[in-house]
């Protein structure tokens, strides 16, 4: 826009304060439909003119198409492509310059399928680019003036309008772009819950049948047929204990999680977590050491809840470590809280996966050369029971072989 320009568009305080009104709704307005209609009316009244309309730039494929137009159904103009070649809304676009007839009849390039379609005959026309910093992301069109023809004041008052309509349309279409994405998320994240909760509902079933008739089997078996059963009793605890995380991150998803609160030690809590990992440790020759001290940490928690907590910890400390290694676990006060922790010799992890192991599903590992077994849930579950309780949990490593080390700080009783 020339000085010239803006000196035109100066003398004329009532339609620069309209300008002004145009541009504090359009910032505080994220609906693209009621944006697309706020300007077109705006642009009608501002340059005293029959219409205007919007037409925007299909990326996809490459062509204008009117996003909006006075008095039209924008549906069925939607319908209606413009080419960038041939058609005077392409022309500026193309251009990047605005546009004065005042007899459009005698273009060659005006476009008059869509005259002929919405059975409106355009007289005169001004069009301007809508710019939103080094691109062109449509034109904003406005035809047959009331009193007299289109000048060049009209085309710096509309250049002005197309200027904030520009930014204002990028910004509602990155708003819906967020919502429908945010929407996708959600809905993906529902069918993912739907079918945890389906799972664990329907295998529970037969699997108890499986494990009460290997129990029944394994009492009375002798011999190879004792070591099968066993093997069988074994596998069906396994599927059990998946079953059981899957159905407690449906239950901390949806926040149906109870929680029943009680003063405890927080040293008792830690030993009857690795009361029900004590043998597995010992299959793999792993030994569990209580760095303890003659203090009892006290702490309200869920006792059960809490050491179903510690236990995944302590699980995927045993999966991920050495044979014949150590796992720590230990207990200090924190000023006015409680810190406990798992410190294993494991496999470690690296810096930018610190945070990430938290997620669901979430496994370092590739999925198609995995060496350790697990869901990826267990840290998650673990993560959902701490926090609903007022506690933080958080891992520290070095790296990769070099061990890792999960904290967990719960506010003392």
């Amino acid at each position: 826009m020339t000085t010239g320009q803006l000196r035109d568009l100066a003398s004329q305080p009532q339609q620069l304060k309209r300008l002004v009104e145009l541009s504090v709704t359009l910032n505080s307005t994220l609906d693209l439909d009621a944006l697309l209609q706020l300007i077109t009316a705006t642009a009608t009244e501002l340059l005293d003119c029959e219409g205007a309309s919007i037409l925007l730039y299909d990326e996809k494929n490459p062509r204008l198409y009117f996003a909006a137009a006075t008095g039209s159904d924008p549906e069925k103009l939607a319908e209606i492509p413009v080419p960038l070649d041939n058609s005077l809304a392409g022309t500026i676009f193309r251009t990047n310059r605005h546009m004065i007839l005042n007899n459009v009849e005698e273009d060659p390039r005006h476009y008059s399928l869509v005259s002929d379609r919405v059975k409106f005959k355009v007289k005169t026309l001004l069009g301007v680019p809508m710019p939103i910093k080094d691109r062109i992301v449509g034109v904003l069109e406005a035809v047959n003036k009331h009193n007299g023809v289109f000048d060049e004041h009209d085309a710096a008052l509309l250049s002005v309008a197309a200027a904030h309509a520009a930014i204002a349309i990028n910004n509602a279409r990155l708003l819906r772009a967020t919502q429908r994405a945010l929407e996708k998320v959600q809905e993906a994240d529902q069918l993912k819950s739907n079918f945890l909760t389906l799972a664990s509902h329907e295998l529970r079933t037969p699997l108890g049948i499986i494990i009460g008739y290997s129990t029944f089997l394994n009492q009375n078996a002798k011999g190879a047929l004792s070591e099968d059963t066993n093997q069988v009793l074994m596998a069906a605890r396994q599927m059990r204990s998946i079953l059981d995380e899957m159905n407690n991150l449906v239950m901390l998803k949806a926040d149906e999680m109870a929680l029943k609160p009680q003063k405890v030690a927080m040293e008792d809590v830690l030993v009857y977590a690795c009361e029900g990992l004590q043998e597995i440790a010992l299959t793999r020759k792993q030994t569990l050491v209580y760095a303890f001290s003659d203090e009892a940490h006290m702490v309200n928690v869920d006792i059960d809840k809490t050491a179903l907590a510690f236990g995944n910890i302590l699980g995927n400390a045993i999966r991920f470590s050495p044979e014949g290694s150590e796992i720590t676990i230990a207990v200090t006060k924190d000023r006015d809280q409680v810190l406990a922790w798992v410190q294993d010799h494991g496999i470690g992890i690296p810096a930018d996966k610190l945070q990430k192991i938290f997620d669901e599903f979430y496994q370092i590992e590739p999925p198609n050369t995995r060496h350790y077994g697990g869901l990826g849930i267990g840290l998650t579950i673990a993560k959902g029971l701490i926090e609903a309780q007022g506690g933080k949990i958080w891992t520290e490593s070095q790296g990769a072989g070099k061990g890792s080390t999960f904290k967990v700080l719960l506010p003392m009783a």
